[in-house]
């Protein structure tokens, strides 16, 4: 062979390696490319995940701290409420006395002989105090013949019933009225119970 078809044939051969070292390195570039893509694609999804992680975290945190507003809003409302209603039943606890006084007064009144007009004064008088007392929902305790009940009654004494009829425990005589609004008991009737 001749000098000329080595040179050629090596020019071709070299033409050929260079074409393929070519397309390998840019197969390299393209994988270098493609695994430098994928590792930014991992750290993006990773750094999407903990943006979520925390996202969630602060969404519950902002529903704990929501939840827990609500919750001292219902207690304060509630305590309100509550240190109201005892403020009315320290001041209407205040007032009991007067109107045991009015009642007596006008049981005594019955008795002696005492003007007609005078007593109606003080019919009227204790009239508009039991009108104000009911109007706040305050309910006089001096029922007898009912059972006695400690939630509403003071036994000062016991004593054998009048009759056979009468069972034991029951309220015989009211000594005293108590008051109560709703189910909370202002002041327990103090009362003489049967044996």
């Amino acid at each position: 062979m001749s000098k000329e078809n080595i040179s050629e044939k090596e020019i071709s051969t070299n033409e050929e390696v260079a074409e393929e070292v070519e397309g390998k390195e840019q197969d390299v570039d393209t994988e270098a490319k493609e695994g430098e893509e994928q590792s930014d694609k991992d750290e993006k999804d990773l750094k999407i995940e903990e943006l979520e992680d925390e996202l969630a975290s602060a969404k519950d945190g902002m529903l704990r701290k929501a939840a827990e507003l609500e919750n001292v809003r219902k207690r304060v409302q509630r305590e309100r409420v509550q240190l109201f209603e005892e403020a009315k039943a320290g001041a209407l606890e205040d007032f009991m006395p007067i109107a045991d006084d009015l009642i007596r007064t006008l049981k005594a009144a019955e008795e002696s002989e005492i003007e007609d007009s005078f007593l109606e004064g003080v019919q009227m008088v204790a009239d508009k105090f039991k009108s104000v007392l009911e109007k706040h929902g305050v309910v006089r305790i001096d029922e007898t013949g009912v059972p006695f009940d400690v939630n509403l009654h003071d036994a000062m004494m016991k004593q054998p019933a009048p009759d056979e009829e009468t069972g034991s425990d029951v309220v015989l005589q009211v000594l005293e009225s108590g008051y109560k609004i709703g189910n909370r008991t202002i002041r327990h009737a103090k009362v003489i119970v049967s044996e």
